[in-house]
């Protein structure tokens, strides 16, 4: 039987991804996108058209194929979709060599 090892919550770093940080941004991102097609009950056209990009490109992004997407691209597809986007910059709540970037619903 295999043991059991809790992931560090983020999959793309328990992959050994390169970038695993911005990969796991972009999926919530990607993710937030495809929420708010879903809420709206957008067809992929119409959303496609609404964020000034092709069918196609929805299609892939929402069955994971972002890669090519930036995020600073996916902010924009967010505000497209009628989103307001708010980038904090802070200290972190304790002392670390590093920051983390996180994406919190409002």
């Amino acid at each position: 039987m295999a043991a059991i090892v809790k992931g560090s919550g983020n999959i793309f770093a328990d992959l050994g991804h390169r970038d695993a940080e911005t990969h796991a941004l972009k999926a919530e991102l990607v993710r937030r996108i495809a929420v708010l097609i879903e809420q709206e009950q957008l067809t992929q056209a119409v959303a496609a058209e609404r964020m000034s990009i092709s069918q196609p490109d929805v299609s892939k992004m929402l069955k994971g194929q972002f890669r090519p997407f930036s995020i600073e691209r996916l902010l924009r597809l967010l505000n497209a979709l009628g989103q307001d986007v708010e980038i904090a910059v802070k200290a972190p709540a304790r002392r670390c060599a590093r920051g983390k970037l996180i994406v919190r619903a409002a």
